[in-house]
């Protein structure tokens, strides 16, 4: 079939062909772009926080409305971890200064050297007067646990003193120490002659920061053995045996009540909802980009297929003309499957540049990534198949007018 008589045709009536072809631009690069959101956010939220059974975790922030003194609190904090230890289903318990993915946490710069001057890594602090390898069930890359020596008690408000030991992620290993082990090097909290030293004794494969987002920092965490005591309050993270963790909240709940002579403030909460919390407007972002995916899907096929009909109807005489002299069935239908894969072809060339076009404006106003070349591929073809199937129906029809009644007319 030559390509000239269908091109004379389009140009003879440019309107149609024209918005149909930037409805197939304009609705590839949004989908394009829309699809790599939805998997960027889909994937972030999907990456592992480092603790062996999520599903299991939950933790409990107790408050009693006593004025005890700064020892007095240190023994309820141990008093109140045996108590939740003697829980039939509980496999661990620390006691610890915040949780992952929970927003509410601290972070510390750390270097590799006190005499760094320039930029400084931020590493989400942990500071745990338990083993968290064991409660959280981090998988130890390099390196060991803490020893019981190791964990100390510091009071908040009368000592500025850090552990000399501290474990660390391998994200943040491999950015202090891009080429050799971390186990038994030393780093910094902060620079200058201020800084204060710890040995790195372990590399855990993998802990998130309390506060997360798209970037590697969000894997940037430290862990310090200290129990810190002196200001009211107290974290508990707990593990359970698989299948144990609802029934365990409710008598832990119970059990800290019991114990204690004065009123308790405790608030409870597991993992999975921490999870579902800070996820919630990506799952909502993801879930709106799907559906004006779809609904661009649907309008740009009912324009081609609205196009493709009024073509037909248009040009019914034509077609019973050239059934006539003898053109056949098939010829009609690859006519106007062509016609049709022109359009769509010119409108994904120009989606294509559209696509690159507002993927850079994303990266540079809003520090999204680039998008990768499979994403408009995909979209392309997409749209191709999309345009012949739409222009199919349209087609066969025209294809199937009979000369008699088509030139009847004539």
């Amino acid at each position: 079939m030559e390509i000239r008589p269908i091109l004379s045709a389009l140009m003879r009536n440019k309107t149609g062909p024209i918005l149909v072809a930037l409805q197939v631009a304009l609705s590839l690069a949004i989908l394009a772009n829309a699809m790599h959101i939805v998997n960027e956010r889909r994937a972030a939220m999907a990456r592992p926080s480092g603790l062996s059974d999520e599903h299991s975790t939950f933790y409990i922030i107790s408050r009693t409305l006593n004025n005890d003194s700064a020892e007095q609190q240190l023994a309820s904090m141990k008093r109140e971890a045996d108590i939740l230890r003697a829980v039939p289903g509980v496999a661990s318990v620390a006691n610890v200064s915040q949780m992952p993915l929970s927003r509410s946490g601290s972070n510390n710069s750390v270097t590799a050297d006190r005499k760094q001057t320039g930029s400084k890594l931020t590493a989400s602090t942990y500071v745990s007067g338990d083993s968290l390898v064991k409660t959280f069930g981090l998988q130890l890359v390099e390196g060991r646990d803490f020893q019981p020596q190791e964990l100390v008690d510091i009071n908040e408000n009368t000592s500025n003193e850090t552990p000399k030991q501290v474990i660390i992620t391998k994200a943040l290993a491999q950015k202090l120490w891009p080429d050799t082990p971390a186990a038994g090097k030393t780093m910094y909290w902060g620079s200058g002659e201020g800084a204060q030293e710890a040995q790195v004794v372990g590399v855990v494969e993998r802990l998130q920061a309390a506060h997360v987002n798209l970037e590697e920092r969000s894997e940037y965490s430290a862990i310090m053995p200290a129990r810190l005591y002196g200001n009211p309050g107290a974290l508990y993270a707990i593990r359970t045996e698989p299948g144990q963790r609802d029934r365990v909240m409710k008598e832990a709940e119970s059990a800290l009540r019991k114990s204690s002579a004065s009123p308790m403030i405790l608030r409870l909460k597991t993992f999975d909802q921490d999870r579902k919390e800070l996820y919630r407007a990506d799952a909502a972002l993801s879930w709106m980009l799907v559906t004006v995916s779809v609904l661009l899907l649907i309008i740009t096929s009912s324009g081609i297929v609205g196009m493709a009909s009024l073509w037909v109807t248009q040009r019914r005489k034509q077609i019973g003309v050239r059934r006539a002299l003898g053109a056949r069935k098939l010829d009609i239908l690859r006519y106007f499957i062509t016609e049709n894969f022109m359009i769509t072809s010119a409108g994904v060339f120009g989606g294509v540049a559209l696509g690159l076009a507002l993927n850079h404006l994303l990266v540079s106003k809003l520090e999204m990534a680039r998008l990768p070349g499979g994403y408009l591929i995909g979209g392309a073809v997409v749209f191709w198949a999309l345009g012949i199937l739409a222009a199919y129906g349209p087609a066969w029809r025209a294809a199937s007018i009979s000369p008699a009644t088509a030139t009847r007319s004539v």
